[in-house]
C-alpha cells in the first residue's frame, strides 16, 4: 500500500523505540514484532515522526544524502509499507487550518 506523500506518519501507540549506538530497535509491545534499523533507517524513522508529511521527510533526505531521488523514493515507500504492516507507525490525520 503506497501512502500519499501528503500524509503525516507517527509512531503507533504501544511502540518502544530504543537507540543502540547509531542504530535503533522498534518493538510493537502488543504483537511483539520488532524491527532493527541501521543508521540510515534510524534517520528516516526520525524524519517520518517529526516532519509534517512524508514528502517533507523525503525532501530532507534528498538534501542530506547523496542518493538517486527515485531510489530514495522507492526505499522510503518500502520502509513506510513495512512499518505500517507491522503496526509500528500510523497515519496521523492532518489538521486543517480554518481562515
Amino acid at each position: 500500500m503506497r501512502v500519499a506523500g501528503t500524509a503525516r506518519l507517527s509512531a503507533a501507540s504501544g511502540i518502544l523505540f530504543r537507540l543502540v549506538g547509531d542504530e535503533a530497535v522498534i518493538l510493537n509491545l502488543k504483537s511483539e514484532k520488532y524491527l532493527g534499523l541501521d543508521p540510515i533507517g534510524t534517520r528516516i524513522w526520525t524524519l517520518l515522526n517529526c516532519s509534517g508529511s512524508i514528502q517533507e521527510a523525503y525532501e530532507s533526505l534528498v538534501a542530506e544524502f547523496d542518493v538517486d531521488p527515485a531510489r530514495l523514493r522507492e526505499d522510503l515507500d518500502d520502509l513506510t509499507d513495512q512499518l505500517l504492516e507491522q503496526g509500528l507507525i500510523e497515519i496521523t490525520p492532518v489538521e486543517k487550518t480554518v481562515i
